[in-house]
């Protein structure tokens, strides 16, 4: 127990001090939810429908944001040769 919470306080630590594209990207999308949330609370929406909605706008941010940063969508694996694909059914 004592090496997670280790983990995560140095997880914590490398966030506030150098974060990487993904960890940004993933506290916009965080903020942005707690964002829509409070939006769709004065809206008067039931609790799961507000609470869908507002994970609904996370994710799109997430991707938004994950593609201003990287310039892709996904990011590429990194070390990942693209190799010549071979069947072996049908050589």
């Amino acid at each position: 127990m004592a090496g997670l919470l280790a983990e995560i306080k140095a997880d914590l630590k490398q966030v506030v001090t150098n974060p990487t594209d993904e960890q940004k990207a993933i506290v916009v999308a965080i903020v942005a939810m707690m964002i829509a949330d409070r939006y769709f609370l004065w809206m008067e929406w039931p609790f799961v429908v507000r609470t869908t909605a507002a994970v609904g706008v996370g994710f799109i941010v997430l991707f938004v944001v994950s593609f201003l940063l990287t310039g892709h969508l996904v990011p590429p694996d990194e070390g990942d040769d693209e190799e010549e694909y071979e069947d072996e059914f049908h050589p």
